[in-house]
């Protein structure tokens, strides 16, 4: 009997001891990601999103592929994480992307990729903003600029912020377009 007393006891406290606060919600906003919309050039109308065909991200220092965009048949727009330690993070983006092998079956040694790549810069201020006990701290991304290195056959075209000196604080709208 002493033994289910303490055991009650103990689940009892535990129970009380919790609170409302000590666990992050799923719909608490974290750390955001930046968002690209892709647009048509020639219109240049913001409310025209152009896809961009058998579309690929890879990161450029690590070569690490982005699943939600390896080889997409359409996207108008894509989400991108930040790095969150650094002030710079870059990607590979490409344009019809594909993979093509010389003849050898499973040897992916033999495999060439085809494509246009346009490699990004993406350049910020990180701020670290407290959001609760249980979510701790979260990083907001300032003063950001992206560059496109020219390779001779770019893609893209132009890069423009949504707002002058924009700042990342949430998902809720695009940060950036890019004319193509």
């Amino acid at each position: 009997m002493r033994k289910i007393t303490a055991l009650l006891l103990l689940v009892l406290t535990l129970t009380l001891s919790c609170e409302r606060d000590d666990i992050c919600s799923g719909e608490t906003p974290t750390t955001p990601r930046l968002i690209i919309s892709f647009l048509d050039l020639t219109t240049i109308n913001l409310e025209n999103p152009k896809n961009v065909n058998f579309f690929r991200v890879e990161t450029v220092d690590d070569l690490r592929v982005l699943d939600v965009y390896n080889g997409t048949a359409a996207a108008d727009s894509v989400i991108l994480p930040l790095k969150t330690t650094d002030s710079i993070t870059q990607y590979r983006m490409y344009k019809d992307y594909a993979i093509s092998n010389n003849g050898t079956p499973n040897d992916p040694s033999d495999d060439f990729i085809t494509g246009n790549p346009d490699v990004i810069t993406i350049e910020y201020a990180t701020e670290d903003v407290y959001v609760s006990k249980a979510c701790g701290y979260k990083s907001i991304f300032k003063n950001i600029t992206i560059t496109v290195e020219d390779d001779g056959d770019n893609w893209i075209e132009v890069i423009q912020s949504v707002n002058d000196n924009q700042t990342i604080e949430n998902e809720d709208t695009p940060h950036f377009n890019i004319f193509h």
